[in-house]
C-alpha cells in the first residue's frame, strides 16, 4: 500500500519514504530470551527477510530504514522536551506521556476516551506494577526504567538506565528525517490505536505543530475469510505461500487490484485467478513486442480508433488512482486495455503503430502497478510445472471477471450482481 501511494505520488512531486525499522520492544526481548539470541543477531534476521520479501514482490525501497536502536539519543531529546512541556513525566525510574495534555486524543480513532478499560493504550503487554507507577491509567511509557529481565537491552541516558517505549521511536525518527509534520503516513489499520493515536499526541505535544496531514490505513490480509494467526494454524510467509515467481506477480497483483482499505482475503482460488490475470498480460505484451519488431502489417494503418481506446483505459486508470487509490477500477483500466489489444490481433491489425501505442500505455500503468516484470529470483522448477499444466480461464470469462470489479469499483452493484449470474 506505501508503495502504491509512494508511486502514486512521484507522478506529481518528489517523495521522501521513510520506513522505520522497531528493533527493540518487548516481544523482541522475550523472543531473545527464547532463542538465546543477541538483540543484534535476531533483528537483523528478520529485516533481512523483511528486506528479501521487499525486493521479490517488486516494492521500491524507502529512501532510509532506520533503526530505534540506532537513534537513542534523538529519542532521549524528544523526551526531555515532552518532560520540560509537562506533557510527560517521570515515574519511579520511567517516563510517561500524560495523556490529560493532549486536548485531541482519540480523534484519530474515534474513541470514547472515558469509557477505555484501563491499560487499553499499552495493548496487552503493560507490565507488572506499571499501573501504579502512572498518574492515570491511560498514560503510556516513553521510557522504561531497566528491569533485571531486560538482560543486555538498556542504554544509559540522562533519563537514566533503561530503554525506549515502543511509540515515541517513530516520532523521533520522522522528525529527524521527515521534519515537524510530514504529508502521509501509513499503516496497518490495527495501527490506528494505540500507536498512531500516540505518535500524534506526543509528536504535537513536542513540536506544537500538526504531525501528519494524511493517515491511509490498509486492511488486514485474511487467510479463507480468517484473520492470519499463529494461534489459529494459518500463518504464512511469503516464502511459505509462494512457490514460483508467477506466484509472487500474481499475490503483488492481488494485492495491488483490491482495495487497500478493505481486508484481502487470501485463497488458492484468489492466488489461481490473479495468475490467469497476469498470463491474459503476458500474452498482449508478447503480442505488442512481435507486432513492434516485424513490423506485422505492412503499409500505413489507421490507428484512430485505438488511439481513442487507449485514452480511456488511461483515464479510467488513472481516474482509479486519484479516487482514493481505487486500484479495482484502476486494473478495469489496464484490462480495457488488454482486451483492446486481443481485439486488434484477432482482427489482424496489430502493427507497429498501434502496437507501440498499446505497449507504451501498458508501461505506463506498470509505473503503477508493477507487475509486468519478473522478481529477481530465478524461475523454480515448480514454475515450470505450473506453467505447462496449470489451466488456463478462457479470456471470454477473465473479461466478465474484470467488468464485475469495475462495477463493484463504480458501486454499481446491480450491474455487478448480473455479471456474477
Amino acid at each position: 500500500m506505501a508503495d502504491l501511494l509512494g508511486l502514486r505520488v512521484r507522478i506529481y512531486e518528489k517523495v521522501e519514504h521513510i520506513c522505520n525499522i522497531t528493533d527493540v520492544d518487548d516481544k523482541i526481548i522475550d523472543r531473545m530470551v527464547r532463542d538465546e539470541i543477541s538483540l543484534k543477531d535476531l533483528t537483523d534476521k528478520y529485516t533481512n527477510l523483511f528486506m528479501e520479501d521487499l525486493n521479490a514482490l517488486n516494492i521500491i525501497p524507502a529512501k532510509i530504514y532506520p533503526r530505534a536502536t540506532d537513534h537513542i539519543d534523538d529519542i532521549v531529546k524528544m523526551i526531555r522536551i515532552l518532560i520540560e512541556k509537562n506533557s510527560a513525566y517521570e515515574s519511579n525510574g520511567s517516563v510517561y506521556f500524560r495523556v490529560s495534555a493532549s486536548s485531541n486524543y482519540g480523534n484519530l480513532a474515534k474513541l470514547d476516551i472515558e469509557g477505555l478499560k484501563e491499560g487499553a493504550r499499552e495493548g496487552e503487554n503493560m507490565e507488572k506494577g506499571e499501573k501504579l507507577e502512572k498518574e492515570n491509567a491511560r498514560d503510556f511509557a516513553l521510557w522504561k526504567n531497566y528491569k533485571e529481565e531486560d538482560g543486555s537491552v538498556f542504554w544509559e541516558t540522562e533519563l537514566g538506565k533503561g530503554r525506549p517505549g515502543w511509540h515515541i521511536e517513530c516520532s523521533a525518527m520522522a522528525q529527524k528525517y521527515l521534519g515537524e509534520t510530514i504529508d502521509f503516513h501509513a499503516g496497518g489499520i490495527d495501527l490506528v490505536f494505540p500507536h498512531h493515536e500516540n505518535e500524534i499526541a506526543q509528536s504535537e505535544a513536542a513540536t506544537g505543530k500538526p504531525f501528519c496531514q494524511c493517515w491511509v490505513h490498509n486492511g488486514f490480509v485474511n487467510i479463507s475469510g480468517e484473520k492470519m494467526s499463529k494461534s489459529v494454524g494459518n500463518f504464512l510467509t511469503l516464502k511459505e505461500a509462494l512457490h514460483s515467481s508467477l506466484d509472487v506477480r500474481a499475490f503483488r497483483y492481488l494485492v495491488v487490484s483490491s482495495l487497500y482499505r478493505a481486508p484481502l482475503n487470501f485463497t488458492p482460488e484468489a492466488l489461481s485467478g490473479a495468475k490467469n490475470a497476469i498470463k491474459r498480460i503476458d500474452k498482449s505484451i508478447k503480442l505488442l513486442k512481435c507486432a513492434q519488431d516485424i513490423n506485422a502489417i505492412a503499409g500505413a494503418v489507421d490507428i484512430s480508433e485505438d488511439t481513442i481506446e487507449a485514452r480511456k483505459a488511461i483515464e479510467q486508470f488513472e481516474g482509479g488512482m486519484m479516487d482514493d487509490m481505487n486500484t479495482p477500477r484502476a486494473s478495469a483500466g489496464l484490462f480495457y486495455l488488454i482486451k483492446a489489444v486481443e481485439k486488434a490481433s484477432k482482427s489482424g491489425k496489430l502493427g507497429t503503430a498501434n502496437g507501440k501505442l498499446f505497449y507504451e500505455c501498458l508501461m505506463k500503468m506498470d509505473k503503477i502497478f508493477g507487475i509486468m516484470s519478473e522478481p529477481t529470483s530465478s524461475e523454480s522448477e515448480d514454475e515450470k510445472v505450473d506453467k505447462s499444466s496449470e489451466f488456463d480461464i478462457p479470456s471470454e470469462i477473465m473479461e466478465l471477471v474484470e467488468q464485475r470489479k469495475e462495477a463493484k469499483a463504480l458501486r454499481e452493484w446491480d450491474k455487478a450482481d448480473n455479471l456474477r449470474k
